[in-house]
C-alpha cells in the first residue's frame, strides 16, 4: 500500500499486512506520518518542554503515560 506523509509529502510503501496499513485502509480519517517527521516533532516538543514555557494540555481523566 502506498501512503503519503501529511507533512513532507514523501511517498512510502507499507506492507499490506502491516497493522498501520490496515488502520489507514479501514478508517480513511486517519493520516500517515513518516518516522522522520514523527521523530522531528517529538524532538522539537521535548525542546519546547525544557524551556518551561510549554504547557501540554491533556485530558486528566486519561492516563496514557505522560
Amino acid at each position: 500500500m502506498k501512503v503519503k506523509c501529511v507533512l513532507c509529502d514523501d511517498i512510502h510503501d507499507l506492507d499490506d499486512g502491516n497493522p498501520l496499513a490496515k488502520k489507514l485502509r479501514n478508517r480513511p480519517i486517519h493520516t500517515y506520518m513518516c518516522e522522520t517527521c514523527r521523530a522531528r516533532i517529538a524532538k522539537r516538543t521535548e525542546e519546547r518542554a525544557e524551556t518551561g514555557n510549554f504547557h501540554l494540555y491533556r485530558d486528566p481523566t486519561q492516563d496514557d503515560g505522560w
